[in-house]
């Protein structure tokens, strides 16, 4: 039997390249790379030329994405994408063309979000998307915990100081992490392994747990439309459902935002045996932490002065709920390759789950830092906008290290101008517009830490990541869809 043909839009970077490639090598499939973000291209192909095909082009230019997918004639019946290559309805057509040899039936993300991928134009041409939820997910914790330490003592500004040759102490003292209270939007693996990590540091946390169910009510000062519409999560899965490219950043979607419930979480017990392979984990991560008592609501910031507190809390609003994550670490195995092997998530120091907030407006009037982990979602566009952003505490900080079209990023360029905003700084890690369309009207605030989605780029969950994509990718070609995470609409 033909192998199956797979092309690497965007493989692996460094060392991870050559664990990648043996493992999708070992389950048997025929291997096609881009060279284009690859580093030592000679090297690369010295090393694999006599097992792996090569091919150049840019993957974020839609022609030559598809031409480089159905070369020939040949077709590819799977794809692999890491940095979010946009596979939109047109791809998806070409590439499961009539015809070709070999159309594409598998999009594999090594990855939890899908947002770049037309789910609804995969569904009709026949195309599975599978990805990786939870891969990322200590990753990620870990690095909204570095932006909140960055901003909450103001560490760069001392930084720029020092470098100027200047010896300058805090004129007014920061709060330490204890006397603060973070809020969390969106109760998933990431954001509770954020709020183990930050209660084990003495954080009151709360968090609001999003749910399918719940009622859609109006978001303050927004019109709501006469019919609910119901949110769209991709199944068995955290990541994200389709990015409809025609709302941008700076604009809030029509009609009413998601609804939040929040669902206190029990204690964990003692982990049970690890899951099969490749199967997703339902379980929540364990040892979350929080302590009983709110903490004053006081962040420093070298940036802007703190406005009034909001005189009322609006209504709530509803999203749905969490879905379960694997939480493998895979190791690469000689071939054939086997399946990745679940990893527990690290214990932590409380057996207490973070405390329940019922609305998105109570959470942000009671959070010193509001830390977002939500998928993209039709339903999650624009749901921190202007009203939003005026809801939180005096001096208080925004975390977005979820999805750039989630927040309204003139909204919180605004707010970050506005000395007397109540938002005194805001970190954020994505934005509606990435790599070379990367354009942000956050640009050159002072107090607007910026990166470039690096938060889930660690070594650990990079490596799950590609292993795990290429198990996956292996099983849906081979008709063994058991346990496999899939995106739809």
């Amino acid at each position: 039997m033909e192998p199956f043909r797979v092309l690497l839009v965007d493989a692996a970077p460094g060392p991870l390249l050559g664990r990648e490639l043996e493992r999708l090598l070992g389950h048997g499939l025929a291997v096609t790379l881009n060279l284009r973000r690859v580093t030592d291209r000679a090297a690369v192909r010295a090393e694999w030329g006599d097992r792996v095909e090569f091919t150049d082009f840019d993957p974020f230019d839609e022609v030559a994405l598809l031409a480089g997918t159905v070369r020939d004639g040949l077709g590819h019946h799977a794809v692999k994408s890491r940095a979010g290559v946009p596979l939109r309805a047109a791809f998806l057509a070409g590439a499961t063309r009539p015809g070709l040899a070999h159309p594409l039936r598998v999009i594999g993300r090594a990855g939890a979000g899908t947002d770049h991928v037309d789910l609804t134009a995969a569904a009709r041409h026949g195309v599975t998307v599978t990805h990786t939820p939870g891969s990322n997910a200590d990753a990620v914790a870990e690095f909204a915990l570095a932006q909140l330490l960055t901003l909450t003592r103001d560490i760069r500004s001392y930084d720029a100081a020092a470098h100027r040759g200047e010896w300058r102490a805090p004129v007014t003292p920061p709060p330490e992490l204890s006397e603060l209270t973070l809020g969390i939007v969106g109760a998933g693996r990431i954001g509770l392994a954020l709020a183990g990590r930050a209660g084990a540091l003495g954080m009151d946390v709360q968090a609001l747990a999003r749910h399918r169910d719940a009622a859609r009510e109006p978001r303050p000062g927004r019109a709501s439309t006469s019919t609910p519409r119901p949110a769209s999560v991709p199944s068995s899965a955290s990541a994200p459902g389709p990015d409809p490219a025609s709302v941008p950043a700076s604009v809030s979607a029509p009609g009413p935002a998601p609804a939040f419930r929040s669902a206190a979480r029990p204690a964990p017990a003692p982990a049970p045996a690890p899951a099969p392979a490749s199967m997703p984990d339902p379980r929540p991560a364990p040892g979350l932490a929080s302590v009983s008592t709110p903490r004053p609501a006081s962040v420093p910031s070298s940036a802007s002065a703190p406005g009034p507190a909001p005189a009322s809390v609006p209504a709530s609003v509803s999203a749905p709920d969490p879905a379960p994550a694997s939480t493998s670490a895979a190791r690469p195995a000689p071939a054939p390759a086997p399946m990745s092997t679940p990893r527990p998530a690290p214990a932590l120091a409380s057996a207490q789950a973070p405390r329940p907030v019922l609305t998105l407006p109570e959470l942000l009037a009671t959070s010193d830092v509001v830390s977002l982990h939500l998928p993209l979602t039709p339903e999650t566009r624009g749901l921190i906008g202007r009203a939003e952003l005026a809801l939180m505490r005096p001096g208080a900080i925004l975390l977005n290290t979820a999805r750039g079209g989630i927040v309204d990023e003139q909204a919180l360029a605004d707010a970050l101008r506005d000395p007397a905003h109540p938002l005194a700084a805001a970190a954020v890690d994505t934005f509606e517009h990435e790599h070379a369309a990367f354009a942000s009207p956050l640009h050159g605030l002072p107090n607007a830490l910026l990166t470039p989605h690096i938060a889930g780029m660690t070594r650990g969950a990079m490596a799950t990541a590609a292993l795990r994509c290429a198990d996956h990718m292996a099983a849906l070609l081979a008709g063994r869809p058991d346990g496999i995470p899939v995106a739809t609409a």
